[in-house]
């Protein structure tokens, strides 16, 4: 009896080890399919060499999920681009009444009117042509976040960028009062972007600093391609800035602002391959702005 009890333990142990094996074996082959599947977002479904029904239950389960995740993914894109195209045509046919209306206000302002009425033009004309800049950002933007194949990425000098776009910029800055400290390395910094979208990065956070800045601007660019855009901003207290990157988000304080600045740099720099990032340190607003290498492309 004793000799039977262990032969019958001997093959139940056997047959537990063969049953943990192949369920192992199975688990990673559906770990290894899963994993491969998401990589290179095929169609493929998951697939084992195995007739063991729980393995071959939960790569059913999975493929079953995979499915539902595909169609909910479709239809957001089929959305998303639709809502893109949408935002693209309406503010493309802002701009012709617009551009009118603009006219017509000029050719009024012509005319003899009395002070009153010269008053309600000059009212009228400054909201026509503050929507006119949220017509153009809506157009830019909607271009920005579409046109992800339009961009050139190339090795660039980007050093040279952030200087150039601080020359086009000075003039406007030192007007307000605002006169940047700047510390750029001398040595060419290569990184790969797309030198004008760059420029439109480096440009539009300069003018965030117009925007924001209680008169001070500090710019720098370390040697690994970092830039570094810090300035006193006493009327960001208490917003969270993450926000500053949303689209349409803007601060009260910030009477011309658009809120798209900064989000189309956001999209810009990620088509790029870098980040961008905000922060504040009491009352100091950090933007910074890092670029790919050129050999993790």
């Amino acid at each position: 009896m004793a000799w039977a009890a262990a032969a019958v333990c001997f093959i139940a142990a056997v047959y537990f080890a063969v049953r943990y094996f192949i369920l192992k074996s199975g688990t990673k082959e559906v770990i290894k399919s899963l994993g491969e599947i998401l990589s290179d977002d095929t169609n493929a479904v998951i697939t084992v060499p195995q007739s063991d029904r729980t393995v071959n239950a939960l790569a059913a389960e999975l493929n079953r999920r995979l499915r539902e995740l595909r169609r909910l993914r479709r239809t957001f894109e089929n959305g998303d681009r639709e809502l893109k195209e949408a935002v693209t045509n309406i503010s493309h046919d802002l701009r012709t009444p617009l551009t009118a209306i603009m006219g017509y206000l000029e050719l009024l302002s012509r005319e003899e009117t009395s002070e009153s009425v010269r008053r309600y033009l000059l009212h009228i004309e400054n909201r026509a042509e503050a929507m006119k800049r949220l017509t153009e950002e809506l157009f830019r933007y909607s271009v920005v976040i579409s046109s992800a194949d339009g961009l050139s990425p190339e090795p660039v000098d980007i050093r040279s960028v952030l200087e150039e776009s601080i020359a086009g910029l000075y003039g406007a800055l030192t007007e307000r009062g605002i006169v940047p400290i700047i510390e750029i390395p001398e040595e060419k910094i290569i990184r790969t972007a797309d030198r004008e979208a760059l420029s439109r990065v480096y440009g539009n956070i300069l003018a965030n600093a117009l925007k924001y800045s209680d008169g001070d601007l500090f710019v720098t660019m370390d040697e690994s391609g970092a830039a570094f855009f810090s300035n006193t901003a006493s009327n960001l207290g208490g917003v969270d800035v993450g926000r500053l990157f949303d689209r349409f988000f803007s601060v009260e304080a910030a009477r011309n602002s658009t809120g798209l600045g900064l989000a189309i740099s956001k999209a810009l720099v990620e088509q790029m391959g870098g980040s961008i990032s905000a922060s504040m340190d009491g009352d100091r607003l950090t933007v910074v702005v890092r670029c790919q290498k050129a050999e993790d492309r």
